[in-house]
């Protein structure tokens, strides 16, 4: 899994009953990253940071929560477990941890009164280890589901999935909530087909889109590579997701990917772009075999 990359960490906290949670990757010291979003309703913290462009390169930990905009607030309790840590960009008078953090929305799945908050996130982080990460329904993946397209009565579990894959040192990982509007796709399967959205009212002027989607998603890598390059990783984890989930990217949904890179292996960024479509592709097409 991602804490197969040295030094990475992840913990959950999860509300079984509310079906809600938030997943925390700390990251190790000097990680780099960049993202991208896709989606038409993204839920996202610190996300204008991740822009090449922007003076900072470094992030401390990446937070994927359920909750929607409410579930933001998970990253605080982040930021306050890092400063107590020692984490941080420094400042003049501090070190200011920097936790990019992505929401999906499952306030319409349990308890919407009850979402992830600064505890969420602080209780997680304590939670965050090395050892193997579990997966499904558990911490942003608790109340994910699927298939909504073809409207609410066709919805099922989505959750929380992963992948790896490895050439010599080289190591690309994936940690992804899917929370999709969409169906995953098995093998090489083209999506859907006029059909199929004659049948969802796809082709009205104004379609009813189901509410409650959006894909978040970390790919991380142990490649030395700079803020611009993980930007370019960040495209191709998107290349990986419209691989494996049909629809994708819609006006309903908040897909968002970070990249980041923890700068041990040098190697060139076309092996990691499509490493990391890959791992994003498996990870995902694992929903469609349950």
């Amino acid at each position: 899994m991602i804490t197969e990359i040295e030094g990475v960490q992840v913990g959950h906290w999860t509300d079984e009953e509310a079906r809600t949670g938030c997943t925390v990757i700390i990251l190790p010291e000097g990680t780099v990253a960049s993202g991208e979003v896709r989606g038409g309703a993204p839920a996202t913290r610190e996300f204008a940071l991740l822009d090449p462009l922007r003076t900072v390169a470094n992030v401390d930990a990446i937070v994927l929560s359920g909750g929607s905009a409410f579930g933001l607030a998970s990253a605080d309790g982040v930021v306050r477990y890092l400063e107590e840590s020692g984490r941080g960009f420094p400042v003049v008078v501090a070190r200011v941890p920097i936790v990019v953090a992505l929401s999906l929305f499952d306030l319409a799945v349990g308890d919407a009164s009850i979402r992830p908050n600064a505890e969420s996130g602080y209780q997680a982080s304590l939670n965050a280890n090395v050892g193997p990460v579990q997966l499904g329904s558990v911490g942003a993946g608790t109340g994910a589901t699927i298939g909504k397209w073809r409207g609410w009565t066709a919805a099922r579990p989505g959750g929380l999935v992963g992948s790896v894959r490895k050439h010599g040192d080289l190591v690309v990982a994936s940690l992804v909530a899917v929370n999709a509007l969409g169906d995953p796709l098995e093998g090489a399967s083209a999506g859907v087909d006029v059909t199929d959205l004659e049948a969802a009212g796809w082709l009205e002027d104004t379609p009813k889109l189901p509410f409650g989607n959006t894909t978040i998603g970390a790919v991380v890598t142990n490649a030395k590579l700079t803020k611009a390059e993980c930007h370019l990783v960040a495209q191709s984890a998107h290349d990986g997701l419209a691989r494996s989930l049909a629809p994708v990217h819609t006006a309903s949904d908040g897909d968002a990917f970070v990249a980041a890179a923890t700068g041990t292996v040098p190697v060139g960024v076309a092996a990691v772009r499509e490493l990391a479509a890959t791992v994003v592709a498996e990870a995902v097409r694992s929903l469609a075999k349950r």
